[in-house]
């Protein structure tokens, strides 16, 4: 399954939303605060790859969060080649 631009920069506002406002003290200073809820949040749009996709990003994506010296770059990069021809059409 292929995803629509609107999709990945969703995708990439809130791993960078979620991966800024993390700390490792966040859960004792935030009640009810757990790192699976923002993770969850960050993979919602993604609900349409396969379930292997899902996985690894969803793995990228908790690394992304907990741990700043991860390759974005990269990260953003693999998301775009998910991107569908009839959204690259579009944006053009």
């Amino acid at each position: 399954m292929k995803l629509d631009r609107s999709e990945i920069e969703a995708t990439i506002m809130r791993v960078a939303y979620a991966s800024f406002t993390y700390y490792p003290a966040k859960a004792s200073d935030v009640p009810g605060w757990v790192l699976v809820d923002d993770i969850d949040w960050c993979m919602e749009p993604l609900a349409n790859l396969s379930t292997g996709l899902q996985i690894g990003f969803r793995d990228r994506i908790r690394l992304l969060i907990i741990d700043p010296e991860q390759d974005k770059h990269l990260f953003i990069r693999d998301l775009y080649t998910l991107e569908s021809a009839e959204s690259k059409d579009r944006s053009e």
